[in-house]
């Protein structure tokens, strides 16, 4: 019969499943109890299965610059992670708080500057290449920056989350959430009746009704599209998934023209114009009139548009200032400038390299740390010094002396453990977590999330394009 190894050789990290003194946590209770009816050779199979299925249905990502075998398919994991309602309400609490904080700095940032004036954020944060000044006075539909945001959360202890990052730009990933969620359905329809678990189906419907919550002024029944830079990114299976979720279009910069203080498409029954793009393209890439003027992806004349109040964009041009590594720091002070409230959610301590005593802590402690490029994303451009070798990080101090001001550090958390099947058994891997917060005319998010999982045993990586699969999370309702 399967069970689940709760000799966690993870000693520092907190086990969600399992606490040595009184045994297996109430939240995973019954599900351990039907886990242990099951043969392991059930459930590898159940494994394959999924694995077989995903493939049929084309959820693969491309990894750049490799030659052969571009595309992968993310590892799933059929053990769910399981978060009781009491754990939920802090963590979207939390995440919900931080939004509204993040979209309130966007606002001021790019108006009076008074968290600037206050000097509670340096004044350098102009400097930062995030920030584009193009958007200085223009107000936003609704004065919604970051209608959609992904914020990366950890555990370390029954009680303590904090965040990692805030994805504000175009975050990616929803759609593992809901596919996973669909899967384990599948799979496994008796759990869902035993379990009171929240459902997560309804994300489509209502991102779809965030986005027509900001449309332009007077617009009453606006069109919604998709715009994607092509069959060639990496997250195009899930800009394909979500628009046809929507039941929007999905288009290309190529798909649309601007005439006069309009955005239109290009449909079989001629121009159609535009209300709301939920662009998943970058900055630099979606106007070339306006930043790169090699784009071939974008729309010429858009930010025009933009600015003059003719189209809504999701999420808004500069919003990546407020997703920075050297910007999160602020976050928490944030929260109490604008809301006047105590962040719910917790940051990870953290020690800019740009300041000469924080730079000097972190070089004669390069072996304790996590380190990490302001912009970087993805797992790339990173130190783990725990696991990392001599010549890693000899390497990677030459990297911080050359452009200081280009790293953050902070301590390597022991992040919490899930039960996960493996080639072994079902054993404790590391895990993260990704709510999706949007904002239309409220902040809201949906029970469930992306929680993706370092695969290998002792790893702390979770990324996708480093080897972490994903989990089905459980939010239950009672």
């Amino acid at each position: 019969m399967a069970s689940i190894d709760y000799q966690n050789k993870l000693l520092t990290a907190f086990d969600e499943s399992f606490d040595s003194l009184n045994g297996v946590r109430q939240v995973y209770s019954p599900y351990a109890n039907w886990l242990a009816g099951k043969d392991f050779s059930q459930l590898t199979q159940k494994s394959r299965d999924a694995e077989l299925l995903f493939r049929r249905v084309g959820i693969t990502f491309a990894v750049y610059g490799e030659e052969e075998g571009g595309e992968r398919l993310i590892p799933f994991d059929i053990v769910p992670r399981i978060l009781a309602a009491s754990e939920w309400k802090k963590l979207s609490d939390g995440a919900c708080q931080r939004v509204r904080a993040l979209n309130m700095f966007l606002n001021d940032l790019y108006h009076g500057q008074d968290i600037i004036k206050a000097g509670i954020v340096p004044e350098s944060i102009l400097t930062n290449e995030m920030y584009r000044p193009e958007m200085q006075g223009v107000d936003v539909p609704g004065g919604v920056y970051a209608h959609i945001a992904g914020i990366d959360i950890v555990r370390t202890a029954a009680d303590t989350f904090y965040v990692l990052e805030d994805n504000l730009r175009t975050p990616s990933g929803v759609s593992y959430m809901l596919e996973n969620r669909r899967m384990m359905m599948r799979l496994f329809p008796d759990l869902f009746r035993q379990y009171p678990i929240s459902p997560v189906e309804h994300y489509p419907q209502l991102l779809l009704e965030n986005l027509r919550a900001v449309a332009p002024r007077g617009v009453t029944d606006p069109t919604v599209v998709l715009m994607t830079p092509g069959a060639y990114n990496s997250a195009y299976f899930e800009h394909a998934f979500l628009a046809q979720q929507m039941g929007i279009e999905l288009v290309e910069g190529r798909d649309m023209f601007v005439k006069g203080n309009a955005v239109f498409m290009r449909t079989t029954e001629g121009p159609k114009r535009v209300d709301v793009i939920y662009r998943r393209i970058d900055d630099d890439f979606i106007d070339p009139l306006a930043f790169r003027k090699d784009s071939m992806l974008g729309v010429p004349g858009l930010v025009s548009v933009y600015r003059n109040g003719g189209v809504a964009l999701a999420n808004a041009i500069g919003t990546g200032v407020a997703d920075d590594k050297s910007t999160y720091i602020f976050v928490p002070e944030m929260i109490r400038f604008y809301l006047g409230e105590e962040p719910i959610l917790s940051n990870v301590p953290t020690y800019k390299l740009g300041v000469e005593e924080d730079r000097k802590y972190v070089l004669a402690h390069l072996e304790e740390l996590v380190v990490k490029e302001v912009q970087g994303s993805g797992g790339y451009g990173m130190l783990v010094g725990p696991t990392s070798s001599k010549a890693q990080i000899e390497e990677f101090r030459l990297r911080i002396l050359a452009n200081p001001s280009n790293y953050i550090a902070q301590p390597t958390l022991a992040l919490s453990t899930c039960p996960t099947l493996v080639e072994q058994g079902v054993a404790p891997r590391h895990v993260d977590l990704r709510p999706y917060v949007l904002t239309g005319k409220t902040t809201t998010v949906v029970p469930g999330a992306l929680c993706r999982v370092a695969m290998n045993e002792g790893s702390l990586v979770v990324n996708s394009s480093q080897g972490g699969g994903t989990k089905d999370t459980w939010v239950l309702q009672c």
